[in-house]
């Protein structure tokens, strides 16, 4: 898989280079490339307790990414998932430990304890202050002597963060570490693992599937369960997470492991919400990560008044996302003016059968424009449409079936609030138009074209732009001859537009042209099987 990265040598070095560089000066990096890669505050004085952290690159922003005032004061950097060196690890402390002395925060694996250790060992032959804390809050896999450490780790910088700034001294401020420790749980999920560069990717969590418990370099987690929505993944990792934690007001980080998207990630934070479980909240973000994995997780922390007051400290890093209480959505009532008239119902049974059957055949269509979309937009026109139909299915019962003059305008107003996108806006304008024509004595096929007249006036395309004008053009303009040659004006219009290579409108405007040959645009299509399917409805 390609990468945005120069070589996998340098990858480390180059991206606290560049930390760096977008830091503004607050952040200062030792002189011991390649081998020594510790980043600490430009500021530091050493007239406080020194917090240094740190581990395998991969997980950022963790850990250089929490170097400020209020959290770490150094970090000490190894390559990807590989543990710092003790030279490293050593070099971080002697840069940053006045008399004051240093707390290391330690996540629990054999090569950071070991490194991490020696390291204080040494410094503490130097003459250092250095006492040691190490973070075990994974709880995925059961009676596991050694737990991991993962992302209830940044609970410990920020609290022993915000005592130290403070100016706590050296004991205080690991005993407060150290009961951080022992309250804090977390258990993470994925849908895939996480791409190391240079190396292949391991395909283990197959499709339907999904990872709980895997560790924050990939480790296989304890099982895959069946996945089925971000409801059910919330729940089964919070169902494990209410099984450590005794109760009491708790805080809830959630994490993105990677590449999970920021739409994804507010989806699981509602659910969490919806749940109860915790009255606070941090993120969602990406706070401890592992490189590009599709997943989450979730740290709990039961806290106390004071562990709360730590946690709500200012920090100035664009890294930490802060804490909020987690509250009840607000909702508010739509302005005067915005709120929809409902029509007057009516039926008309011969109308109502007719916009089933076109609305039942657009969702059956849904696939293939989608497929006809992914050429020349986002891939969505099929769903859109589909979308669309299905909420106008449930709604005929309200709709003024019998009187097309307040037809029309319903259904512009339908579409407008239940079809996303442009095309919504297009189908609402066209068909309250049309509505306002047919009000004013105009046939159907007129108010039919003052519609069009009026999509061409704001939208701004024409016959010939590839669009769905270029089949709903010919076919108004053949509809009084029948709706069998509107219908072949319309497929005529639709299969002309795969050979117009460059678009003048809409999505595909912005698509190179060899993506367009050959292929009809997904909207004329669309126009172009509603007449089809009405000509077809005459004939039978």
């Amino acid at each position: 898989m390609a990468q945005f990265l120069n070589t996998k040598e340098t990858l480390v070095t180059d991206a606290i280079d560049g930390l760096l560089a977008s830091s503004g000066g607050t952040l200062t990096r030792l002189d011991g490339y390649p081998h020594i890669k510790v980043v600490y505050r430009s500021d530091w004085d050493k007239s406080k307790v020194a917090l240094v952290s740190g581990g395998g690159s991969g997980h950022e922003p963790a850990h250089a990414g929490f170097v400020g005032a209020g959290m770490l004061t150094a970090a000490v950097c190894g390559e990807v998932f590989a543990s710092p060196s003790v030279e490293a690890v050593l070099a971080g402390i002697l840069a940053v430990t006045g008399e004051a002395g240093c707390l290391l925060i330690v996540k629990n694996y054999t090569g950071d304890r070991l490194n991490f250790g020696l390291a204080a060992e040494r410094a503490r032959a130097l003459g250092r202050k250095v006492e040691m804390v190490v973070v075990d809050d994974d709880i995925a896999l059961p009676d596991l002597p050694q737990p991991r450490g993962v992302a209830g780790t940044l609970f410990v910088h920020k609290i022993a963060g915000a005592l130290a700034e403070g100016g706590a001294d050296l004991n205080a401020v690991t005993n407060a570490a150290n009961t951080v420790i022992a309250k804090v749980v977390s258990i993470g999920m994925s849908l895939d693992t996480c791409t190391v560069p240079g190396s292949p990717k391991e395909d283990r969590i197959a499709p339907g599937k999904a990872e709980l418990g895997l560790g924050i370099h990939g480790e296989p987690g304890v099982q895959q369960v069946d996945f089925a929505d971000a409801v059910t993944a919330m729940s089964t990792v919070v169902e494990k997470l209410k099984q450590r934690v005794d109760g009491g007001e708790c805080v809830a980080l959630v994490n993105n492991l990677g590449s999970t998207t920021p739409l994804e990630m507010a989806v699981l934070t509602h659910a969490l919400s919806e749940t109860g479980f915790a009255r606070h909240i941090i993120g969602p973000a990406p706070m401890m990560t592992s490189l590009d994995m599709h997943g989450f997780s979730v740290s709990v922390l039961p806290v106390g008044s004071d562990e709360l007051v730590a946690l709500k400290g200012p920090v100035d890093l664009a890294a930490w996302p802060g804490i909020n209480s987690i509250a009840p959505v607000k909702i508010a009532p739509l302005p005067d003016g915005l709120t929809p008239i409902d029509p007057i119902p009516s039926n008309n049974s011969a109308t109502k059968d007719t916009i089933t059957r076109l609305s039942a055949l657009l969702i059956g269509a849904e696939q293939d424009l989608n497929a006809l979309d992914a050429k020349s937009g986002d891939g969505d026109t099929g769903s859109t449409l589909a979308t669309a139909a299905r909420a106008l299915q449930g709604s005929l019962d309200r709709m003024p079936l019998a009187d097309l003059t307040q037809l029309f305008p319903a259904l512009g107003n339908e579409l407008s609030q239940t079809m996303g996108g442009s095309s919504g806006v297009i189908l609402a304008i066209f068909f309250n138009a049309a509505g306002d024509a047919c009000a004013s004595g105009a046939s159907v096929p007129k108010s039919l074209v003052e519609g069009l007249n009026r999509v061409r006036q704001v939208g701004g395309a024409k016959l010939g732009d590839r669009t769905m004008i270029d089949a709903l053009e010919p076919a108004l303009d053949a509809l009084p001859d029948g709706l069998p040659q509107a219908a072949k004006a319309a497929r005529e219009g639709a299969d002309n537009t795969a050979n117009i290579h460059r678009a003048k409108a809409g999505r595909a405007a912005y698509v190179p042209e060899e993506n367009l040959i050959g292929h009809n645009d997904p909207g004329a299509e669309a126009v172009a099987l509603l007449f089809e399917g009405l000509a077809q409805e005459i004939e039978g």
